[in-house]
């Protein structure tokens, strides 16, 4: 009886991650009937137009999103949903790259495209299949970290490259860095999870469509 209920146990398991990969199959079916480059274009089309909107969303101050006056830093957010699954230089290739747009929109002195590649860096080195549970608890934790880190490095350029007295710029940032690292945190499921959806989606719809052609 002890066997028996063990193979039950086993054959409802097997079954069940069998519908959880079929329901999976079936959310890609209307993109994996395209061809593999018209996936990867897509693809870029989503992703780009995301980090679009991060920057229009660094100018903007919505009702209830600010605390001490500062916002949730979203190119952070996106570098840590972006690097999480990916390796380190694709993770400090994102970050530089976002930080050098950021540079543009506000000013190139001190660069954000350091405190934002660093981050990255480490979010891609870290083992997450065997450290971390990625789910939003972990990935709030995760941004909060970056994100003092990433004030850090900012306060410390700006400590050096500026004529004012370093002892007020790291008052200033301490209270910055606690702002924006809960903000960010609080906010970092809501742009984790559609952005890791869609990728994941898109890497599986490719996975099909190349099989078919």
């Amino acid at each position: 009886m002890k066997i028996q209920g063990f193979w039950d146990r086993k054959t409802k398991q097997s079954k069940s991650s069998q519908q959880k990969r079929k329901s999976k199959q079936k959310e890609v079916i209307p993109f994996s009937n395209w061809h593999p480059q018209a996936l990867q274009f897509l693809d870029w089309g989503v992703t780009f137009g995301s980090v679009i909107v991060f920057l229009l969303m660094l100018l903007t101050r919505f009702p209830g999103m600010e605390l001490l006056g500062i916002g949730p830093n979203w190119l952070l957010i996106w570098v840590v949903a972006w690097s999480v699954k990916r390796s380190a230089f694709q993770g400090a290739l994102a970050g530089i790259v976002l930080g050098l747009l950021q540079d543009a929109m506000t000013s190139p002195h001190p660069t954000h495209a350091l405190s934002l590649g660093v981050v990255g860096f480490i979010t891609g080195l870290m083992q997450k299949q065997r450290f971390i549970q990625e789910d939003f608890i972990s990935i709030a934790l995760i941004v909060f970290g970056m994100s003092a880190l990433a004030d850090t490095i900012f306060a410390s350029q700006l400590s050096f490259t500026s004529d004012r007295n370093p002892e007020d710029i790291w008052i200033y940032y301490q209270r910055i860095a606690l702002a924006s690292a809960i903000l960010s945190s609080l906010w970092a499921p809501v742009v984790y999870y559609p952005l890791n959806r869609w990728w994941e989606s898109l890497k599986l719809a490719e996975k099909l469509a190349k099989s078919r052609f």
